[in-house]
């Protein structure tokens, strides 16, 4: 399945789907308008054309047709221009990149740029970031700091989450699909109401996949590759008038299956392309199994979270309460060399055999918000955020016992925006936070004496932006925004496992600015928004991953700055014809002449070395951050007599350039990883059942995601296409 694809080869395939999406946009139209987009970057509901920032939302289509083959939360990688998502960690522990910053610290304990809000609640850990995605309203996207009116260490950006809500009008949904290598996806969700004031929505999610990849070294068939997800939401909504409301919310998931699969010397040497080690559904494991028979490469994880939304409406104020809590547990364990030193691949030095988990986590979440009720030219909102979580982290590398970590964090913010209608063209907006920001870590293990008095970090910071927008006319509004973020300080303790001593990161700042405008012309049937930006860090916070010492190590750059360009559009090109498109281009640059890094153990560094062999980083792009991104996605609906209706839905994403480390090499790196999918389905007449075939991969493309280079040239891919069938059922 390894597929190797020439420069000149990704050229042709952008300008391929640069073509087709002009050509679409050059069909004959009838008149159809495009929906208005509601969104809540400003914590209240607003025309998405409004806002005076950089956001974008995916459809219901979009998101069913991303997860129909049983994907993990980073499927929504390169689907939403500059929002990029990786892990090595399988199906948790997701890291997300926004605009080019992000964090490719592996360790549960690392800190994140891009905040993840799910029903309003932060969802801070790496394990919680990969809460599962079913029964979902809305996804939105909002690019840059957003500092000041949501969650933390935001300086990238938010991705907010939000499920459907219970109603007092009856309302059911079950999709089921099947396809290759057993891919399952099970998703229901039912609700309405109780009673006259009372209703309630449960939903549910289940996927699965057989394991489909051989171990080779061991001969067990069908050892790896495959896991299940399982999990659940009950929602309970109490109105007993028209100002109380009162939403709880009750949530679980078990994850059972494999960790991420690591495979050796699957990458160059001097180039990225797979070369013939890669077999898709083969490895050659030693380690990363609790015996040769059973478990190779174990996940799991389990977790359980509720939260309440309390909000009372006084009249010309309205206070919002929003309290949650979350606790998981589990483990991963890998083969992390990806081979065996007698079999290989390739040359492997040493075997490297790991397991990382949490044995608790628990988080606190409190926030009280009031904010004038819309109406006015002046609006203004105010509240205070509290977080607190402590948890236990355990590394265990197996040729000595386990090392135990354990963290706390607790933070306080205060925040307020106001926003004036100086003309009927002109709204000015403000905000402004205090953050407060205090880690604590205590460690003991084999290797390194015991911390019984905590280390600790401190910080605070006051946060702030500012933006205008003006309407030219009802179809064409410009923007300008300047925003300020804050990251605070961060410890790593995963070292210490391997006897060295943990690291410490001073706070990250960024101060941003973007203009852009938004419009929506030919009698609403295009809706394009463009904007442009650049950002400025100071003290940026980096992870110094791998390299020949193997290590784990918190650095802080001088400085680092970035720029670049996105757009988003959406045209009803007939009334059958729905075409949407996406771009991106951003470069980032480290600005530091004394910032150096260790590197890899056999690939080939094309940065300068000083003496010793670490690699000089000034002037190299951030890891994991993409040059470019394309999206391009379309339907076409051909009506029947019947009622009924055939369709047929596709999506596609490109991604350029992309460094995996600190340094840069000929190996590590990816160019012109691409992917599509492909829907065909019928809706029946009654609106209630639609059948389809779908195909995720649809080209089998074999993409490079990740690498660890402590060892030798070992790489991770991403899913094989799978092909299957999907039969879903809505009632009202």
């Amino acid at each position: 399945m390894a597929r190797v694809h020439a420069k000149s080869k990704e050229i042709r395939k952008y300008l391929l789907l640069s073509a087709a999406f002009a050509a679409s946009c050059a069909l004959p139209a009838r008149a159809q308008q495009i929906e208005e987009v509601v969104v809540t970057a400003q914590r209240y509901a607003q025309n998405e054309q409004d806002v005076p920032m950089s956001v974008t939302t995916l459809s219901n289509e979009q998101v069913s047709s991303i997860f129909e083959s049983g994907q993990d939360i980073k499927a929504l990688a390169d689907h939403v221009p500059n929002l990029y998502a990786e892990s090595s960690n399988g199906r948790v522990a997701p890291r997300f990149y926004i605009r080019g910053l992000g964090n490719t610290d592996f360790d549960l304990a690392a800190s994140q740029p891009v905040s993840i809000i799910y029903d309003g609640v932060v969802m801070e850990n790496a394990i919680l970031k990969s809460s599962p995605l079913y029964d979902i309203k809305e996804v939105e996207v909002d690019r840059g700091p957003q500092g000041t009116l949501f969650g933390r260490n935001t300086t990238a950006g938010i991705i907010k989450f939000t499920s459907v809500k219970p109603s007092q009008d009856f309302s059911a949904s079950a999709t089921a699909s099947y396809g290759e290598l057993g891919t399952a996806n099970v998703e229901v969700a039912a609700g309405g109401g109780l009673t006259d004031t009372i209703s309630a929505r449960i939903s549910g999610l289940w996927q699965h996949r057989d394991n489909y990849i051989d171990n080779a070294y061991t001969g067990v068939n069908h050892a790896l590759g495959g896991y299940d997800e399982r999990a659940a939401r009950l929602q309970v909504l109490w109105q007993p008038s028209d100002r109380l409301s009162v939403l709880v919310n009750v949530h679980g998931r078990s994850l059972n299956g494999t960790a991420a699969v690591f495979r050796a010397n699957i990458i160059g040497p001097g180039n990225n392309h797979l070369n013939g080690n890669y077999v898709w559904n083969k490895v050659y494991f030693d380690g990363g199994f609790v015996s040769p028979t059973s478990q190779n490469n174990p996940q799991k994880y389990d977790g359980i979270g509720t939260n309440a939304e309390i909000t009372y409406d006084f009249g010309p104020v309205k206070l919002t309460s929003i309290s949650g809590y979350e606790e998981t547990h589990g483990f991963s364990r890998g083969d992390i060399d990806g081979g065996n030193m007698v079999t290989g691949p390739g040359f492997i030095p040493f075997p490297s055999d790991t397991q990382d988990g949490l044995d608790y986590l628990h988080q606190y979440t409190q926030e009280v918000h009031l904010a004038t009720n819309a109406g006015g030219p002046w609006f203004w909102q105010v509240g205070a955020f509290y977080f607190d979580t402590d948890y236990e982290d355990a590394t265990y590398p197996f040729f000595v016992g386990p090392t135990f970590v354990r963290q706390t964090n607790i933070s306080y913010a205060l925040f307020g925006q106001t926003s004036y209608k100086v003309t009927d063209a002109l709204t000015l907006t403000a905000g402004v936070r205090w953050t407060s920001d205090t880690k604590g870590m205590t460690a003991n293990g084999p290797l390194v004496a015991p911390i019984v008095n905590p280390v600790r970090l401190s910080g605070d910071n006051v946060s702030w932006d500012f933006s205008a927008d003006y309407a030219v006319d009802d179809n064409i509004k410009l923007y300008a925004r300047v925003a300020t973020g804050f990251r605070a300080p961060s410890i790593q303790g995963r070292n210490l496992a391997f006897g060295s001593g943990y690291s410490t990161a001073r706070s990250e700042t960024i101060t941003s600015y973007e203009g852009g405008a938004k419009t929506e012309l030919l009698d609403r049937r295009i809706r394009f928004n463009f904007d442009g930006f650049t950002y400025y860090l100071q003290h940026p916070q980096f992870s110094a991953i791998g390299g020949a010492s193997n290590s784990v190590i918190l650095e802080n750059a001088r400085a680092g700055l970035a720029y670049g360009l996105e757009a988003d559009a959406e045209f009803a090109v007939t009334d059958n014809l729905l075409v949407t498109g996406g771009a991106s281009w951003t470069h980032t640059e480290i600005r530091d002449p004394a910032l150096k890094t260790a590197v890899c153990a056999q690939c080939t560094v094309l940065n300068p070395l000083d003496g010793a062999g670490n690699a000089y980083l000034n002037g190299n792009p951030f890891p994991q951050a993409p040059d470019y991104m394309l999206t391009l996605t379309a339907r076409y609906d051909i009506p029947l007599a019947n009622g009924g209706e055939l369709f047929a839905y596709t999506d596609w994403w490109l991604q350029g350039y992309t460094d995996f480390f600190l340094y840069k090499s000929a190996e590590f790196h990816t160019n012109g990883n691409y992917e599509g999918g492909l829907k065909i389905g019928y809706d029946f007449p009654d609106k209630v059942f639609e059948l389809a075939a779908y195909a995720r991969n649809i080209t089998d493309r074999a993409n490079l995601q990740g690498g660890i280079d402590f060892n030798n040239n070992t790489g991770f891919v991403g899913d094989p296409r799978v092909i299957g069938i999907e039969l879903s059922a809505h009632v009202q």
